[in-house]
């Protein structure tokens, strides 16, 4: 008796059912497309988060000076050092692009802000930082010979409540831990997602910078193109995007790890009410088993009819779940989800409209592991069948 006989006789069992079979295939084209669409949606925040990243911050990697730590301001002195010989003709082309980093204070509206202080050269194109604002015709004749132009996130604008062409004044200590002072002129406020590059911080041209913190030609760590490869010297060490953007890798992983609770949730309720279903159907057609028996079918073979008749519920669910999930996988692939809020206040690398990356290799594989579920909790309950006294089936004594 042929897989084709076994496979019509199974899914007229199953629409015989009528709307019990309905529900089961609409709550299991639920778990279908949530898990599509949670695990798109997460697939392209990293994408997302993993390119912004590269065009804002770090290019295809950064030189950091073997002392340089992020997370520890008090490394900056220690890290800041000359730019090695080795890298200058590559920075002449721009493929290269120093950054020096030091802190300083603002007093916007009378308060007092800490601000870290990045500079950067003002032709730069590795970044999209709009550097080119920083370009000034004014002379650099002493710390304080003009106000110094400045670029600031959006973020960070609205934090110290700062506008285009305002002035303010920033107070900085130089190498020899002398505090100077000069005026501050806001060219430029750009909107970007990643909040390392605006949450507290302030872009000056970075030969201003040198001179006011009395670090000629210094740098804390060097941006490289993609169009070089990496150099081994001494006394810095290259980290390359994956290292880079570990902990954005990591934060999506959490996420993925704590989404997936909810259509799990989803796809158990569905996988119970198979299992519940199929349990009864055993029992109550036992007549039925039997007649199948009667007819020549092995007790193998009635196992397999049940054991198709509940997965069969999967292939139903992928044919309802693309009729009303598609519309909605296409709307978030193409336009995607806005947020209400900033995601830069909370640090986190997020675009304001979030997209759904959703890949062939996706939809197959969550179409096989629901398959794969489905036929599992079928044969559950179908092994029964294995045991049953193929006379009492007929006579529908079996306990």
């Amino acid at each position: 008796m042929g897989g084709i006989f076994l496979f019509k006789t199974a899914f007229r069992s199953l629409i015989g059912n009528g709307l019990k079979t309905w529900l089961n295939v609409f709550v299991l084209s639920i778990s279908f497309v949530l898990i599509i669409l949670l695990q798109g949606i997460l697939k392209g925040w990293s994408t997302q988060a993993v390119d912004d990243t590269m065009k804002w911050e770090i290019a295809d990697g950064q030189y950091w000076q073997s002392k340089y730590d992020p997370f520890d301001p008090f490394s900056l002195d220690s890290s800041t050092v000359e730019i090695p010989a080795v890298f200058k003709k590559n920075i002449d082309k721009h493929l290269i692009e120093p950054e020096l980093i030091s802190t300083g204070s603002i007093y916007p509206e009378g308060r007092m802000q800490s601000v870290l202080l990045k500079g950067i050269r003002p032709d730069q194109k590795l970044l999209k930082i709009p550097t080119e604002k920083l370009i000034s015709q004014a002379p650099l004749s002493g710390v304080g010979g003009s106000e110094i132009p400045v670029v600031l996130g959006d973020f960070m604008a609205k934090q110290t409540k700062l506008r285009m062409n305002d002035v303010v004044t920033l107070r900085w200590r130089d190498k020899n831990g002398t505090f100077e002072a000069a005026d501050i002129h806001v060219v430029g406020i750009f909107k970007t997602s990643i909040p390392t590059v605006d949450n507290g911080i302030l872009w000056i041209p970075l030969d201003r910078l040198q001179q006011m913190t009395l670090q000629p030609n210094c740098a804390n760590l060097l941006i490289k193109s993609s169009l070089i490869g990496v150099q081994n010297v001494k006394g810095w060490d290259f980290k390359d995007v994956t290292n880079l953007t570990a902990s954005t890798m990591l934060l999506v992983k959490t996420k993925s790890i704590g989404t997936s609770f909810l259509y799990i949730l989803f796809l158990l309720l569905a996988m119970l009410a198979i299992f519940d279903t199929q349990t009864l159907a055993i029992f109550r057609r036992q007549r039925e088993i039997g007649t199948f028996i009667a007819l020549g079918m092995t007790q193998r073979q009635v196992v397999w009819h049940f054991t198709l008749e509940g997965t069969i519920n999967a292939l139903l669910a992928f044919a309802l779940g693309a009729v009303w999930g598609t519309p909605i996988l296409f709307y978030m692939v193409k336009y995607g989800y806005s947020f209400n809020m900033d995601a830069s206040e909370i640090g986190v690398p997020m675009a304001d409209t979030m997209y759904a990356a959703i890949t062939p290799g996706l939809v197959i594989g969550t179409m096989i592991f629901i398959l794969v579920v489905t036929a599992a909790v079928s044969y559950l309950p179908a092994r029964k069948i294995a045991k049953m006294n193929p006379t009492d089936t007929i006579r529908g004594k079996v306990q």
